[in-house]
């Protein structure tokens, strides 16, 4: 009997969504940043895009923007599908249900911290490096890096998520469903709730001592790459 489509919170599905978008486009854009511009690890003969620093600059302040949004809620509402305090316990009994699940929590840990560090090193790459081949840079290797742990977490998160839940998990992020109790007019309601501590996850939220050291991180990562390019110059995003 063929499963059904779990239901995904409006919210989850809007922020998801765009910032998934965002950080995909970002990623293929970037590829093409490195295929125009260095490949000195392997590169595809493809057209050349003149204005392609542009367009993944662009694209990554985009994603930049959105990030926080996202990770706030990743790290609240969506909790459950992060590093829990049990997680590396749970990520030995490989070959067990519990073991994908896991390893799908880390994943989607892992990706937002390698966001982060994306968004660090593009704010502070400078957009002559690439044409005029100062390939050598810290933050241009840095970026390189988050890239290629990008990409491996997307992979890995698409595929524990069909792994896990199949194609109805997959395809219930695109439902145009709305149950009453997720219309927008009671999102405020539900702020307030986690503001004040009255959310029903929030006492397993402050407990998770790991999430709350990777959230700190992450938030300060971020905020980071809004103010580091404000005291070193840089003209990438």
């Amino acid at each position: 009997m063929a499963r059904s489509a779990p239901y995904q919170p409006l919210l989850l599905r809007i922020i998801h969504g765009a910032s998934g978008v965002l950080a995909i486009a970002a990623i293929i854009t970037g590829f093409l940043v490195y295929n125009t511009f260095d490949g000195r690890f392997g590169k595809i003969d493809l057209p050349r895009i003149g204005a392609i620093i542009d367009i993944h600059g662009t694209l990554g302040l985009f994603f930049l923007l959105s990030l926080p949004v996202f990770a706030l809620y990743s790290f609240h509402a969506g909790y459950k599908r992060l590093l829990q305090s049990d997680s590396l316990r749970q990520i030995t009994q490989v070959g067990k249900p519990i073991w994908w699940v896991s390893l799908q929590r880390i994943t989607n840990t892992l990706m937002l911290i390698a966001a982060v560090f994306a968004v660090i090193s593009g704010r502070m790459m400078k957009e002559e490096w690439l044409p005029t081949r100062q390939l050598d840079q810290s933050w241009y290797y840095l970026h390189l890096t988050a890239w290629v742990i990008m990409v491996c977490c997307v992979a890995i998160h698409l595929l524990m998520s069909v792994k896990v839940g199949g194609a109805p998990l997959l395809l219930s992020m695109f439902l145009w469903q709305v149950r009453p109790e997720d219309s927008p007019t009671r999102w405020y309601s539900r702020y307030r709730q986690w503001l004040r501590g009255l959310s029903p996850n929030f006492g397993a939220v402050k407990n998770n001592l790991s999430l709350r050291i990777i959230e700190v991180i992450v938030l300060g990562g971020i905020l980071a790459a809004f103010i580091l390019p404000l005291f070193f110059a840089s003209n990438e995003y």
